[in-house]
């Protein structure tokens, strides 16, 4: 699964890059890190770090604003130094270039990646749970008790007799006691699982939000290119004026976004995420009651005598 969202993640960030260079080359190279920086912070959120969508979000867009500013809104800007870039960055949130779109970001994400989130982490608890109890430290009375049940039919001779189905299964549910007390607990963690796949298998889905990344970006810039001369005017106020080459360098300043045949291309590619994750919630299903039946699972097969008419009772053949 950690796999399959990492590389899902790749790709996204890839297809964010790529349309970046078709709709807008002039900062395209300069707007890879952020993206990087976003998608990674995206992957962390996703694993269980202590941060939140929208301070990954916010942050992207403190860092696009100078580049839209420079690039595309003013793109005759020669002097873009570190003060002027800080200044741009610091009143991003004030002067509210991107519109409603940046929030609208923060919305969709926070939605669509929540379960991705909470799946992740459910899974890493399963994985805890799972490998602290195949260590379970057995007691000096339940030692007593599998050495009586295996091995004392040994001094009498009967060393092809085996242990009576009841008698193993007393033998190791004393065994197993404190083992399944957490029967209830992982029932309740398998309903989680389902109720987390059904969440991302209906409109939650991370597929549909890393897809939505893209669009929601489009859209932002798209909005801070039409509000240029506003913006420009505000900005001057606040971070004064840069120097500017002659000319005037607008008419490049929208550039229409080609029409995008990979989408489904991509959607394709990662179906199989949704498809490892619904074989894995059947399998997970059918280990509902696995820590109610451990005993049962140990006392089937070679260890007890079935269909037989002796087996040992832990005092005798009978």
């Amino acid at each position: 699964f950690l796999e399959a969202f990492e590389s899902l993640l790749r790709s996204g960030e890839n297809h964010t890059s790529s349309l970046l260079k078709t709709a807008y080359r002039p900062m395209a190279k300069e707007a890879a890190a952020p993206v990087k920086e976003l998608f990674t912070d995206i992957s962390l959120y996703i694993l269980g770090a202590e941060t939140t969508v929208e301070s990954a979000v916010l942050r992207f867009f403190d860092s696009l604003f100078p580049l839209v500013y420079s690039r595309l809104i003013n793109p005759g800007i020669t002097d873009l130094s570190e003060d002027y870039t800080e200044c741009l960055r610091l009143t991003r949130q004030d002067v509210n270039p991107f519109g409603r779109y940046s929030k609208n970001m923060v919305t969709e994400l926070s939605k669509y990646l929540w379960a991705s989130r909470m799946l992740s982490q459910a899974l890493s608890l399963g994985i805890e749970v799972i490998n602290t109890t195949e260590h379970a430290a057995l007691t000096k009375e339940c030692s007593k008790a599998l050495v009586k049940m295996q091995y004392c039919p040994h001094c009498q001779g009967l060393t092809l007799i085996r242990p009576c189905v009841g008698y193993c299964l007393n033998v190791m549910r004393g065994c197993l006691a404190s083992v399944s007390e957490l029967d209830a607990h992982w029932r309740e963690y398998i309903s989680t699982l389902e109720y987390l796949t059904n969440e991302k298998a209906a409109s939650h889905d991370l597929e549909i939000a890393v897809m939505g990344i893209w669009n929601s970006i489009n859209e932002a810039i798209l909005h801070a290119q039409l509000n240029g001369p506003q913006l420009s005017a505000t900005v001057d106020k606040v971070c004064g004026q840069p120097r500017q080459q002659e000319g005037d360098l607008s008419s490049d300043n929208i550039v229409p976004v080609k029409e995008v045949t990979e989408a489904q291309t991509f959607m394709m590619a990662h179906t199989s995420l949704n498809n490892k994750r619904r074989e894995f919630i059947n399998y997970m299903k059918r280990s509902r009651t696995f820590y109610a039946s451990i005993a049962e699972r140990l006392c089937d097969g070679d260890l007890v005598m079935r269909d037989s008419s002796t087996c040992w009772n832990g005092e005798d053949v009978v």
